[in-house]
């Protein structure tokens, strides 16, 4: 458990709800146990997703996935498959699907204020069948994340629209993160060694998807 001396830390739940307030009874309701008809139609739009996993100390791992549109199925009202493409290979959130079932799902639509929010359990596949449903550019999925929904709800907008994420006049300048600068600096090598490094990932980006 996390330790702090600052005196106006919060630490119970009473606390929590004399600066929150307390939820609306109406608002509740829009938390579901099955996938509804708005949220289905918001996953099949979806191309961007973020998935928390957790493992059984608690330690978290949060892992953004995306492909086109609708590339999340939706299995039933209860049920959700995510695909695995070539990564990292760091397999920090399958590790801990492994170890702990609950994940959580965070759905994102460009351009849409509201996303959808999808809490449940997980385990993993490499069902050959499935694989091949979930296929991309011609290659079958490796393996997939099929996700046992026990909760579903829209979250409001006002995150994004504070962020004024969807507004291209809010943007700064494209921020260029260099594994390679990353690799030589870590490691003692040379300019040299990190753009051959650079490469490689430019290389990976276009023909490893």
């Amino acid at each position: 458990m996390s330790t702090s001396n600052d005196p106006h830390r919060i630490t119970d739940l009473a606390a929590l709800r004399a600066v929150i307030g307390e939820s609306n009874p109406a608002i509740e309701m829009k938390v579901e146990a099955t996938i509804g008809e708005e949220a289905r139609d918001f996953i099949a739009r979806s191309p961007f997703i973020v998935l928390a996993t957790t493992d059984a100390a608690g330690d978290l791992d949060t892992s953004p996935k995306g492909d086109e549109p609708g590339f999340v199925l939706i299995e039933d009202e209860r049920t959700i498959v995510i695909p695995d493409r070539n990564g990292n290979k760091l397999v920090y959130g399958h590790r801990n699907v492994l170890e702990n079932e609950h994940v959580s799902v965070l759905f994102v639509v460009p351009g849409t204020n509201e996303t959808v929010r999808v809490n449940g359990r997980a385990e993993l596949t490499r069902d050959p069948e499935l694989m091949q449903r979930l296929a991309a550019r011609g290659k079958p999925a490796l393996l997939a994340i099929r996700v046992h929904v026990d909760q579903c709800f829209i979250h409001c907008g006002k995150a994004f629209l504070r962020a004024r994420l969807w507004q291209p006049d809010s943007w700064t300048h494209r921020v260029r993160l260099s594994f390679g600068q990353m690799f030589a600096r870590r490691t003692g090598g040379d300019d040299k060694l990190a753009e051959l490094i650079d490469s490689a990932v430019e290389t990976d980006y276009r023909d490893g998807l």
